[in-house]
């Protein structure tokens, strides 16, 4: 006599149900970022606003605001390599050395010789070069980013002094000065901003809309998770160095144009400006979330209070301390986020 199928038997087995993928986690994600953006914007208008009232002749002029931007724009392309490689899930305590070995290289007598394309191809190559240096010793040599990065700070510290002998080096090339002056300027936009822009749009499209930024973002998240999923970890990491290191090229061409000169004191303290701009933007400093637009708005918000302390006479110092306290600010909110599960 036949038995009666069992009730295991009847049911189909769980595997062959297609749940309806959930996209509710990323939705929340992206609104998290966009509250993120919103709250910057709002800080950055109420800072306009304090600029605006308390030296409203001077802070709203035309040529003030195209300076704030100018001056964004250099930190800016760094600031936007930066984004890339902390989402990694690393660091580069070298950008503002190479910014500074970049633009005195690339303004020596022998280099100006050869005109602007000279400069600008000097100083891209340089920034390549050290990029690929960290690169190598990181993804290859096994070394901790901070080490690596740290050791380039001091080399290329000191490789621009000896280049310099402390000196000043002034450009006298005139189609890279032109870049500066208000002729050159684009519908009242000045060139250096419109390559920020450029470079801005760019990162954000290679982060977001390309398998190099799901890559870069992977690593970030779990190095060892992307290894096994076939992404080649070493050569990422090589690659996002690189990309810090071509950014740093472009900056000290910038800082060619808007200062005239090379010297070797130049990007002091880029490193911690850029770091800091990232992650008031969002970029989790443990890496695996990295926002473009976020990093840019922060160098506009440290670049606008840098502005205001400068126009009311107030000193640097508590300049630095205000800058301290936004970064101090930015961590707590972010460890407060991840502890809730809201990252």
């Amino acid at each position: 006599m036949t038995q009666p199928a069992s009730e295991a038997q009847q049911t189909p087995p769980p595997h062959v149900v297609k749940p309806t993928p959930d996209r509710s986690g990323w939705r929340a994600v992206g609104l998290r970022a966009d509250v993120r953006n919103l709250s910057l914007l709002a800080v950055l208008a109420v800072l306009i606003a304090v600029g605006g009232f308390t030296k409203p002749d001077q802070f709203l002029d035309t040529a003030n605001l195209q300076l704030v931007l100018t001056q964004a724009s250099v930190i800016g392309v760094v600031t936007v390599g930066m984004t890339f490689v902390i989402t990694s899930g690393g660091i580069d305590l070298s950008v503002g050395a190479i910014v500074a070995l970049a633009s005195v290289w690339a303004t020596t007598v022998a280099t100006q010789e050869y005109g602007f394309a000279g400069i600008l191809f000097t100083a891209i190559v340089v920034g390549l070069g050290c990029g690929l240096v960290n690169g190598l010793l990181i993804a290859y040599g096994g070394m901790v980013p901070f080490i690596a990065t740290l050791a380039m700070l001091a080399s290329a510290r000191g490789l621009a002094l000896q280049i310099t002998d402390g000196k000043t080096q002034i450009v006298s090339v005139t189609s890279v000065l032109d870049l500066g002056v208000p002729d050159s300027y684009l519908l009242g936009i000045p060139p250096l901003v419109l390559v920020f822009a450029a470079v801005t749009v760019v990162g954000w499209l290679v982060l977001n809309r390309t398998t190099f930024g799901r890559r870069t973002v992977a690593v970030g998240g779990n190095a060892e998770a992307a290894r096994l999923a076939g992404i080649d970890v070493r050569r990422q990491r090589l690659y996002l160095y690189l990309l810090s290191g071509l950014c740093c090229g472009i900056a000290a061409f910038l800082l060619i144009i808007l200062s005239g000169s090379g010297q070797n004191t130049n990007g002091n303290l880029y490193e911690l400006d850029a770091i800091a701009a990232a992650i008031i933007g969002g970029t989790l400093l443990s890496g695996g979330r990295g926002t473009i637009v976020g990093s840019v708005l922060g160098v506009l918000v440290f670049t606008t209070i840098t502005n205001i302390f400068a126009l009311n006479n107030l000193e640097s110092a508590v300049q630095q301390i205000a800058k301290g306290a936004i970064i101090v600010a930015a961590v707590l909110v972010q460890r407060s986020t991840l502890r809730n599960g809201e990252a």
